[in-house]
């Protein structure tokens, strides 16, 4: 896992003093910065954010060898050609709502009845727990709550949210 701090999630004092202490002033850009990370931070916890889910919120299963398939340089690419068969369909909908995790590394641990468990691969004792039913996090309220864990990284979808990636 990376270990570079513009990866990890943290909590919005840090961040402010941390881009602060780095430019020497707030110009508009690093300010923009901010409220982006403060709104972040706000946002209610859901499955989506850490596994691929699909549109209407159920989880989606990972294709058959689409590890092998995502490692072949034309498939990860971000336009695909509109004449491939069908049979590639699932593989893309799975990338497509991958792309869409705002954290690195989780895995699925339980898919039950009444609730899912998932882990970060990278330390075993990350787990959250979430509703079957709205698909919310049992623990944790928003993004924020989830600075205490230290050890969360951001995906490329969550660093364009805060405009630290374009």
């Amino acid at each position: 896992m990376p270990t570079d701090a513009s990866h990890k999630l943290i909590p919005m004092t840090t961040f402010v003093i941390e881009y602060y202490s780095n430019e020497g002033y707030a110009d508009l850009q690093t300010l923009n910065m901010m409220k982006n990370y403060a709104n972040f931070l706000k946002k209610p916890l859901t499955l989506g954010m850490f596994i691929p889910v699909g549109t209407d919120g159920a989880l989606l299963k990972a294709p058959k060898n689409y590890t092998s398939w995502k490692s072949l340089k034309h498939n990860r690419e971000t336009e695909h050609n509109e004449n491939e068969t069908a049979l590639f369909e699932e593989y893309k909908l799975y990338q497509k709502a991958e792309k869409k995790c705002l954290f690195k590394g989780f895995t699925l641990e339980y898919n039950g009845y009444s609730f899912i468990r998932i882990t970060a691969s990278y330390n075993s004792s990350i787990e959250l727990t979430f509703n079957t039913n709205d698909l919310k996090c049992k623990t944790f309220e928003d993004i924020e709550s989830l600075t205490v864990l230290n050890d969360i990284y951001l995906d490329t979808a969550a660093l364009k949210i805060i405009g630290i990636k374009k």
